[in-house]
């Protein structure tokens, strides 16, 4: 990625785009066509800097940014969106939910869930070549994670250009209990199978399926948060990326995630009413 992230008319025009669906609970028309005349050369720098205005807003609104979701990791989710690359967004402190309380689904517009493996970095990855040792080593606890991805965009007709101005399709997420450090675990073995109510398996996968190993997911967000000036920091949650399709999500359903070694994780929705089944 290369160019300056910079605030022009088109930048903002989307930027407002995004906001108002978020607002009204409507979502909007791909911002690729606002965009497309300031792309230049480097379309997907015009999608950051849609999502940093975004991300300061939320922050002058009073929001805190906990982490970062790196997003279309899986081959198979890139098939399903059709984009080639991966991508990353913010997590802000609202965005956080637990496994004990359903999650209102009227917070969402178009929701769909996802595997991950989760990591809490205990430093920061600022220095140095940002390499897979330095990635391991500040890497604090590993947990099992849902991430609950929705778009602002409608029907999710996106590109890598829209997808990065909208906060990288960021919702919600859920992490599991922490099975620690990651030491010398190898995350590209780790099986994962997400059941729904009935227990039928809606997806499945493992961590090869995230950049050939979740770590090398994790190197990829340090060197490239680096280069646009907010790197990664002690603290942090990182959502590593998606180990296999994505599921659309059913008010009123419960989610299931079984990941070998690190453990389950479970998402819970209410339906319109405000019930779970």
């Amino acid at each position: 990625m290369t160019g300056t992230l910079t605030e022009t008319p088109a930048v903002r025009a989307a930027a407002s785009a995004l906001q108002a669906a978020a607002r009204t609970r409507t979502p909007c028309p791909p911002v690729r066509q606002t965009l497309a005349g300031e792309a230049g050369d480097d379309p997907v720098g015009t999608g950051y800097a849609v999502q940093r205005l975004l991300t300061a807003a939320r922050v002058e609104a009073g929001h805190r940014v906990v982490g970062r979701k790196i997003g279309l990791t899986s081959p198979a989710v890139q098939a399903q969106l059709g984009v080639d690359r991966p991508d990353f967004g913010v997590l802000f402190d609202d965005m956080a939910c637990t496994q004990d309380a359903p999650i209102d689904s009227a917070r969402l517009l178009q929701p769909r869930i996802e595997a991950e493996i989760a990591v809490v970095l205990g430093a920061d990855l600022t220095d140095g070549d940002l390499d897979g040792r330095a990635a391991r080593a500040a890497v604090a606890e590993v947990l099992p994670a849902l991430e609950i991805v929705d778009s602002r965009i409608t029907d999710w007709d996106i590109t890598v250009v829209d997808t990065v101005a909208d906060n990288a399709s960021s919702g919600l997420y859920v992490l599991g209990e922490s099975v620690g450090p990651l030491g010398d675990r190898d995350l590209r073995v780790v099986e994962m199978t997400l059941t729904g109510d009935d227990g039928r398996v809606l997806s499945s996968g493992d961590g090869a399926a995230c950049l050939g190993d979740p770590v090398a997911a994790l190197v990829w967000l340090a060197r490239t948060s680096r280069d646009l000036g907010a790197p990664l920091r002690a603290g942090e949650v990182v959502l590593t990326g998606a180990l296999g399709p994505m599921v659309p999500v059913v008010a009123g359903a419960t989610y299931t995630a079984i990941l070998t070694g690190l453990g389950a994780v479970r998402a819970a929705f209410t339906d319109p009413s405000g019930a779970m089944r």
